[in-house]
């Protein structure tokens, strides 16, 4: 299956994960509403302007449209803006996310909202208002960021808030899945197997976590694999990239590396691996 001519709304695509999935699929030739709040150049690089450029160079189009996911007037105005331009909505890409890892204690109320209103709350409105327009479109998609649910109390010792808010995400995605079957709407989650360079590692682990992390390049192949797969078929799965390709005939993932020379990436949080 390919891409092309698909609309697809990616969250948080100003950077990172996201932009590196609109250029992967832009080479399809899709349609790519680069959705997020960054439209000016600030701490970080990279708007959905830029972006923008970006997609139709690889071969996509563009519509930049800023969005925060936690007002619903903005999330409204972001879907109302596709289905104008675009005609329609094929896919969306709930990637936009909030990280805080800290204890309860000393995590205030506002990055409690932060995380808990982006991560959950942001995923269940984008989808909601979405989906009138997913229904129309015959065998569509809902990919969220999120991890496999894992209930040993370690993933949640020190960071209690962010871990019940990336799993309400991940149960949005069993539930959805469920809902939308007959609909023909997959909803699938995908999570990376390793560290990922990406601000939010380079905030939390600075450069030497840039130096143990995969390129989001990992992702967008990943999240390829799983939008053009059969959505009657491919369904209410919590996805690892890594396990993805080398199920798909992937064998050499050191062109992911973000660093040189021997050695393995680490692996992220809420992977489980026997050694």
């Amino acid at each position: 299956m390919s891409l092309k001519n698909k609309v697809i709304i990616i969250t948080g695509s100003s950077r990172g994960i996201g932009r590196e999935m609109a250029l992967r699929f832009a080479k399809d030739g899709a349609k790519l509403v680069l959705a997020a709040k960054s439209v000016e150049e600030g701490k970080l690089p990279g708007t959905i302007h830029s972006v923008a450029e970006e997609v139709q160079k690889a071969g996509g189009q563009a519509l930049a449209v800023q969005v925060d996911v936690r007002e619903e007037d903005s999330v409204k105005n972001m879907v109302e803006q596709a289905v104008s331009h675009f005609g329609g909505i094929d896919i969306l890409v709930n990637n936009a996310g909030a990280i805080q890892l800290t204890k309860l204690e000393v995590t205030p109320p506002k990055r409690m909202d932060l995380m808990l209103d982006i991560n959950v709350r942001g995923v269940l409105m984008c989808s909601h208002f979405c989906l009138p327009y997913l229904k129309k479109a015959g065998g569509a998609h809902i990919l969220n960021l999120s991890p496999p649910v894992l209930l040993d109390p370690k993933w949640f010792a020190n960071n209690t808030v962010y871990t019940i808010s990336k799993y309400g995400m991940s149960l949005a995605t069993i539930g959805l899945a469920e809902e939308l079957k007959d609909d023909k709407i997959a909803v699938n989650s995908l999570w990376p197997r390793t560290l990922v360079a990406t601000a939010a590692v380079n905030m939390l682990m600075g450069q030497a976590g840039m130096e143990m992390s995969r390129t989001p390049a990992i992702m967008a192949d990943a999240a390829y694999e799983i939008v053009t797969s059969d959505p009657q078929q491919f369904t209410g799965k919590h996805i690892v990239d890594e396990y993805l390709l080398r199920e798909r005939g992937v064998t050499d993932f050191k062109p992911y590396n973000n660093f040189s020379g021997e050695g393995e990436p680490a692996l992220d949080f809420y992977i489980e691996e026997l050694s």
